[in-house]
């Protein structure tokens, strides 16, 4: 595939991995999570500055108005450093459902997220809903004054920081049907609200919340009302595309890592880069990394386009990325040998990561489901 970026997209580039250089020392990385902290708001706060969580609001919301291509850009340089900033949460889901609030406050809110100020999350997952983004069980009934929310999620990705939530909630039909899903803003004190963290083994601080009752406003109403599936479909598959340019900027770092090791690391008296069953399973992995390039490459350019096949190709590069990805990361932790498993070394942490890149929205055998459910269609 030719696929050039442009000038400024080659420069925000050099900015990302710059900035990767001077604030993710990987000894650094180690201590933090070590610690069991999140995501460092100063460092949150330099990414708005830089305009990364502005790059892809709409311009008339005071955003750049970028492209899913910009943020993949980003995101790749997200995945080499392992970053914990919630990127994904809060320059792709803000920027996508923010701008359809019903409520006057939607300006304010955008402004704070551009800002770095707040962070906005979407709870996508249900208890019962595996990876099917339609089952919601969460009820919304009308009130005086709004709606009341009761129910349970079971995933809201980077939910231990997240200061607000955006919530699909069922105000008609029944299941797994598309047509009466709502979406909401939900504030993270709302009365009836419970958060609870969840640390992943990648050390990203998700979370689950039980609704009690939660009572929203009408302004709280983020589109039209049983009409939230559409909005969440789209904020869910740039997601995934973004989560693809993460899976390829860790993989790019996890074979350069396994690359230098191959040249340094000496048995009977040489490299073992120097012995070729090791040579071909390094150039194993290169293919596999460009593979998942192109297709995140063919995924970036369809999520934005009317195609009709637009789903069956993100399906498709979320499933082989899947795949190509742990590849790669199992095969860097093997040639390392046993220390690839230890914890003072990055080639583990990047396993992890992949591993649950792949999980995110669905897996690698889930998306070939979708394939072929929307090849059929």
């Amino acid at each position: 595939m030719n696929f050039e970026l442009t000038d400024e997209q080659r420069l925000l580039q050099d900015s990302v991995l710059r900035f990767a250089r001077d604030h993710y020392d990987f000894s650094a990385w180690r201590a933090r999570t070590g610690r069991g902290e999140g995501f460092d708001r100063g460092l949150w706060k330099q990414m708005a500055d830089l305009g990364w969580l502005s790059l892809t609001a709409p311009e008339e919301d005071g955003g750049l108005g970028g492209s899913p291509v910009d943020t993949m850009v980003i995101m790749e340089g997200v995945g080499r450093a392992l970053m914990l900033e919630p990127f994904v949460a809060g320059a792709v889901f803000a920027p996508t459902l923010l701008p359809h609030l019903a409520g006057p406050e939607r300006t304010d809110l955008i402004a704070a997220a551009m800002a770095g100020e707040a962070v906005f999350t979407l709870a996508d997952a249900e208890p019962d809903g595996r990876f099917e983004l339609a089952a919601v069980s969460t009820r919304a009934e009308r009130t005086a004054t709004g709606f009341r929310l009761t129910g349970e999620k079971s995933h809201a990705l980077d939910g231990a920081e997240a200061d607000w939530f955006i919530v699909p909630a069922r105000t008609s039909g029944e299941g797994a049907e598309e047509a009466g899903i709502t979406l909401f803003l939900v504030a993270r004190d709302a009365p009836g609200l419970i958060v609870r963290s969840v640390r992943a083994m990648d050390h990203r601080r998700n979370a689950s919340l039980s609704l009690d009752g939660v009572e929203v406003s009408a302004g709280a109403l983020i589109g039209e009302v049983d009409q939230g599936f559409g909005l969440a479909r789209h904020a869910v598959d740039l997601a995934i595309v973004a989560r693809l340019a993460e899976a390829v900027g860790a993989m790019d770092a996890a074979y350069e890592q396994t690359l230098q090791h191959l040249k340094t690391r000496k048995q009977f008296g040489q490299a073992i880069g120097s012995f070729q069953a090791l040579q071909h399973r390094a150039v194993d992995m290169a293919i596999a990394c460009e593979e998942a390039r192109s297709m995140t490459y063919l995924a970036t350019i369809a999520v934005s386009s009317s195609d009709p096949a637009r789903r069956q190709t993100i399906a498709a590069a979320k499933a082989r990325v899947g795949q190509t990805s742990l590849y790669v990361a199992r095969q860097a932790v093997q040639l390392h040998g046993g220390m690839g498993f230890s914890d003072e070394l990055a080639i583990g942490h990047y396993l992890k990561r992949l591993v649950m890149i792949d999980l995110a929205f669905g897996n690698a055998a889930e998306h070939r489901r979708q394939f072929a459910a929307a090849r059929a269609a």
